[in-house]
């Protein structure tokens, strides 16, 4: 049976009743991954800066170069940060932070070589497809000789930071100095055929229209088609609905967020509905709470992301729910389904 085309997309995110969508959803989860499994991590989100030049309206985190709070954190501050992590059993750091334009591609390359150096087990899910874009054109090497650098340096995957929505039209409005649409796409694609594992994510609930939406899904899934033979490509898809406390998409435009519950499970059926090539359909426990995240695993979604021991961006901006390992694994049963901690590529521990 062909995918779904654009068209059929939005007249079933329009028109299809809620109870329908999440049935099919179900079914097609069970097909993807069969049986009750349902997944979680432990890892621990650092920043590495908080400077950034692309200042996207949506952030709440990022301060310009010269502020008074801007900082870079230090070998020093890694180390604590991973032995804390290591004693409540977490072994990924997820290494994110801005496009700041005192750090260059060495920069990148002796940090993970140094965290690697102290801690060769620790796993590095870090940057995102923005930064790649960014220390591309400062370096003036293409995507795949930055990707190679930073994978021998020890990159271990490369989270779908940066996609929003990917449309050049919400992009220009909300973050108009990050990459383009293709850009995000043409990182992608080089890491895919560097078979560097891979996630997409989606920031929905603000600008964007329902067929944007939907465009969104087809290009992941239309890339996802390209990734070689037997490389991993994207290894899952992250939804999560926008938060606007304090940022200046809301006080300076006008524009909240438009997440429900309702909303936020059909996006997850419909995510399982169009992403026919995609395995793993994560719901976003830190944005959408507890209940709603329960209903997603019913509703096509098979895991339910991290412990997270630190988040920073999200939270910034109002997305404050926060759960201790044994408080995940009890919503995952609750819900009906069994906990089983997984590592980054979806593998499942125990």
């Amino acid at each position: 049976m062909l995918p779904l085309n654009t068209e059929e997309g939005v007249l079933l995110y329009n028109d299809a009743p809620l109870e329908d969508l999440i049935f099919i959803a179900d079914r097609l989860r069970q097909y993807h991954c069969p049986g009750k499994n349902a997944g979680w991590m432990i890892d621990r989100n650092v920043n590495i800066t908080n400077v950034c030049f692309s200042q996207c309206a949506f952030c709440h985190f990022c301060r310009k170069k010269g502020s008074s709070d801007a900082f870079v954190t230090t070998l020093e501050e890694y180390k604590s940060k991973i032995e804390e992590m290591r004693i409540l059993g977490g072994d990924q750091l997820l290494l994110q932070g801005g496009m700041n334009p005192d750090l260059g591609l060495a920069f990148y390359v002796n940090l993970f070589r140094d965290l690697k150096e102290m801690y060769p087990d620790v796993k590095l899910h870090a940057l995102g497809p923005p930064e790649i874009v960014y220390l591309s054109k400062k370096e003036k090497l293409p995507y795949n000789e930055v990707l190679k650098r930073l994978t021998d340096a020890g990159l271990d995957s490369l989270p779908g930071a940066g996609a929003e929505i990917l449309s050049d039209r919400v992009r220009k409005l909300i973050s108009p100095a990050k990459a383009t649409t293709d850009e995000w796409l043409g990182v992608m694609r080089e890491a895919h055929k560097l078979n560097l594992p891979t996630s997409a994510t989606m920031m929905y609930g603000h600008i964007e229209t329902i067929e944007e939406r939907i465009l969104h899904l087809v290009k992941i899934r239309e890339l996802q088609e390209e990734r070689p033979a037997g490389h991993y490509g994207f290894i899952a898809f992250i939804p999560w609905p926008y938060q606007d406390e304090g940022t200046n998409l809301r006080e300076k435009s006008g524009v909240m967020s438009r997440y429900s519950s309702a909303d936020y499970i059909r996006l997850i059926a419909i995510s399982r509905i169009m992403l026919n090539n995609i395995t793993n359909i994560q719901a976003s426990l830190l944005t959408v709470g507890k209940e709603t995240a329960m209903l997603s695993l019913h509703a096509g979604a098979n895991d339910l992301g991290s412990v997270m021991i630190e988040e920073n961006v999200v939270s910034a901006a109002g997305g404050g729910n926060r759960f201790s390992a044994n408080q995940i694994r009890e919503i995952i049963s609750e819900a009906g389904f069994n906990p089983v901690r997984r590592n980054q590529k979806y593998e499942y521990i125990y």
